[in-house]
């Protein structure tokens, strides 16, 4: 099969408009999630994209690949294609999701590739419309809804660790007086004790309505000579 063979037939014209289609739309919902640091990003998507279309044209061009289902004796369904596709992007999505303590991060970068996916299918057998309007919809949520979030009063929640010497240890309720002062209210408390260490650990999870309480709060607990240690890690998605 020559070039020119290649060119002048429209169903090979089709594929390559389709891929690279595909292959753009995914790479610009993957611009977001790199701007914003994510690990799946422009390449990840991009790609994809592209590999869900190059999958579905299995199906759409079958009498390419399989010229007695032209004859009528061989029906394939593509939905079946589409549902692998669609349970192998799970384990794909599932591996930008990460677990910190009891933060959870990549819940929105998993939530883009199963939906880049799903458009790229749309690319793939050629239902443009939704795909376009599904990629103007998908990168409004990235973006507008980050703002409008960003905007929207809300609680901020930290897992929050403070460690002292095991015979100079802040006393519980002094401790939840000083989380008030700060504005903080504990949603749970766990005590630690480790003497072959020598320190008596305070672990929880509180909750503010002004993130900015959280610097104020470090600032003083470095100023506390009894304070050996103390972490406030943000529960972000």
């Amino acid at each position: 099969m020559n070039w020119h063979t290649l060119i002048s037939d429209p169903d090979y014209v089709d594929m390559v408009v389709r891929l690279v289609a595909a292959l753009l739309i995914g790479g610009l919902i993957g611009l977001e999630r790199s701007y914003h640091g994510r690990p799946a990003g422009f390449r990840t998507h991009a790609l994809v994209c592209m590999s869900t279309a190059l999958l579905m044209l299995v199906t759409i061009y079958e009498t390419r690949w399989f010229p007695q289902i032209s004859g009528g004796r061989i029906t394939l369904d593509p939905t079946r294609m589409t549902q692998g596709i669609m349970t192998g992007i799970g384990f794909l999505g599932a591996g930008t999701i990460m677990k910190e303590g009891l933060s959870v991060r990549g819940l929105t970068t998993a939530a883009s590739i199963w939906t880049t996916a799903a458009i790229g299918v749309l690319m793939g057998i050629g239902f443009y419309f939704p795909a376009l309007v599904a990629t103007v919809l998908t990168l409004g949520t990235l973006s507008l809804f980050r703002w409008i979030e960003s905007r929207m009063p809300s609680q901020f929640y930290a897992h929050f660790v403070v460690r002292f010497d095991r015979h100079a240890k802040m006393d519980e309720t002094e401790l939840r007086r000083l989380m008030r002062r700060y504005g903080f209210t504990i949603a749970n408390l766990n005590y630690r004790l480790d003497t072959d260490a020598g320190f008596f650990e305070y672990r929880m999870v509180v909750r503010t309505s002004s993130p900015g309480n959280a610097s104020a709060l470090a600032d003083m607990l470095d100023s506390l000579e009894i304070v050996k240690e103390f972490r406030v890690s943000p529960l972000g998605d």
